[in-house]
């Protein structure tokens, strides 16, 4: 594993958000959920996706407080513009389990 420095570490911005809306991706190669996301009045709302279909239904992410990188550029997948990273984790199996704070946050927070 290659080590960082706390400087490396630093550029690195996540926040916390809070799911707006949450919508099934059916154009997507794998399948996923697109999210839009409140990251609070400095970074406002963005949006992704995420291959999160096996743990998670659309409806039920909505409220959900989760954490994003919100600094990487956009990226194009199909005809959506992913603005976010939203982080996971995988269970045994690989699929993924979304991280976030364990109890309610301000929105925008950042993780340090």
């Amino acid at each position: 594993m290659a080590e960082i420095n706390f400087d490396d570490f630093m550029k690195v911005d996540i926040r916390a958000g809070t799911i707006l809306r949450a919508e099934p991706f059916p154009e997507a190669r794998k399948p996923a959920i697109k999210l839009w996301i409140n990251f609070g009045d400095e970074i406002g709302e963005k949006k992704t996706s995420a291959q999160i279909t096996v743990h998670y239904d659309p409806q039920a992410l909505v409220g959900r407080q989760v954490l994003a990188v919100v600094n990487f550029p956009p990226r194009q997948i199909g005809k959506f513009m992913s603005e976010v990273l939203v982080l996971g984790m995988p269970d045994k199996d690989g699929a993924v389990v979304l991280v976030g704070p364990d109890q309610p946050v301000p929105v925008g927070g950042r993780l340090h």
